[in-house]
């Protein structure tokens, strides 16, 4: 019983470190970011003689809302900083699954820790009835 509760103080002990690194999280956002190399359509510019010659890096950043893919362009100015916010959001993923199978496995142990209590309170031979209520006095109405 008592490697069970070291288990559980152990796991309590790495959920509070879990939410901590939670609460550093900084500003993050999902998607993906592309780089993107186009043709203008015109007929005597440099992209349509040449391949190597398209208009670009454009940056597009993508990602799911409501079941629909949602393109944002995003500023050449503004990538490095929106590659850190996706990494951010990644950790805070990441963070996320570990707080949750960690969750889980405090549950476990706790589950384990009831059924370990109940164990030994039926070695040292508790009571073989269950006490009975005895019911209120029943009002007498005249």
């Amino acid at each position: 019983m008592v490697a069970i509760e070291e288990k559980i103080r152990e796991l309590e002990d790495k959920r509070a470190q879990l939410r901590a690194r939670l609460a550093e999280i900084g500003d993050m956002r999902p998607g993906s970011l592309v780089e993107r190399y186009r043709r203008c359509g015109k007929p005597g510019c440099r992209c349509a003689i040449d391949e190597a010659g398209k208009h670009g890096p454009s940056w597009s950043l993508t990602r799911e809302v409501a079941g629909k893919t949602v393109t944002r362009v995003v500023p050449a100015a503004a990538v490095m900083r929106t590659q850190e916010q996706i990494a951010e959001y990644r950790r805070f993923r990441g963070l996320v699954h570990e707080l949750v199978e960690l969750s889980e496995r405090l549950c476990e142990a706790r589950l384990e820790s009831g059924e370990a209590a109940l164990q030994e309170a039926a070695k040292k031979g508790g009571s073989k009835k269950p006490s009975r209520r005895k019911s209120s006095p029943r009002s007498r109405r005249s």
